[in-house]
């Protein structure tokens, strides 16, 4: 066996692990648009080709779905179509009506939040945090910034919750999210959405639910002038 071939074979089985580990711990919800195969061969330093075949075989196995057009998703586990089916239901949901369900779900997380997370929930927010704010493309970025709304969920300790954002999660890895996104996260945009990430979870760090409401309204708020000039 040559490197160059020892040296795919370990790439891929880090992809693997990565895909597998991120859907068991919450990093990526289920139905959520993983890394393109370009993003996922630089990263982990392998051919397309090989990365184009891993992912082939979890499509097999059931870990992922792939879309001609739309991308590569993580699976709903057995047992969850009705999730799926729900997924499949609101995938046409516009970036306008997604924004405004997010400025009336989003700031009640603070409570729960402030309520019920622990101090491994926090670790695990300074994580997606340290981590985009290392990530060097908008795909990265993005996808530790979906990981940061999820952490921020699961923190609630409500699974009821839990769910709901991941519907959230889904239809913003959805094609149409990803065409307007890359047309307007510039990277001084992306540093004062990091900065706004830090006021959200320092503020709940503290335990103070009010400025932490206050500081997702605004952080939303910002996200759709950015989008949407309003």
């Amino acid at each position: 066996m040559t490197g160059n071939t020892r040296a795919a074979r370990s790439g891929t089985q880090r992809i693997r692990e990565f895909i597998l580990s991120a859907g068991s711990d919450g990093t990526i919800a289920p139905g959520a648009r993983l890394p393109t195969e370009r993003e996922f061969a630089r990263r982990f330093a392998v051919p397309r080709n090989a990365v184009r075949r891993i992912l082939a075989q979890l499509e097999a196995e059931g870990a992922v779905t792939r879309h001609v057009g739309r991308g590569t998703f993580l699976s709903y586990p057995p047992g969850a179509t009705a999730a799926g089916s729900l997924i499949d239901s609101i995938a046409h949901t516009s970036p306008a009506e997604l924004m405004e369900a997010r400025l009336r779900l989003e700031p009640a997380l603070a409570e729960l939040v402030v309520t019920n997370a622990t101090g491994a929930d926090f670790e695990r927010m300074e994580s997606c945090l340290d981590r985009a704010e290392r990530a060097t493309t908008l795909d990265e970025f993005e996808l530790w910034d979906a990981a940061l709304h999820q952490a921020l969920a699961a923190a609630t300790h409500n699974r009821f919750v839990i769910r709901v954002l991941d519907l959230v999660t889904a239809v913003r890895q959805q094609a149409e999210w990803g065409k307007l996104k890359d047309r307007i996260v510039t990277p001084e945009r992306r540093v004062k959405y990091q900065q706004e990430h830090r006021d959200i979870v320092r503020a709940l760090k503290e335990r103070d639910a009010e400025r932490a409401r206050a500081a997702i309204i605004s952080h939303l708020q910002h996200a759709r002038r950015n989008l949407f000039g309003f």
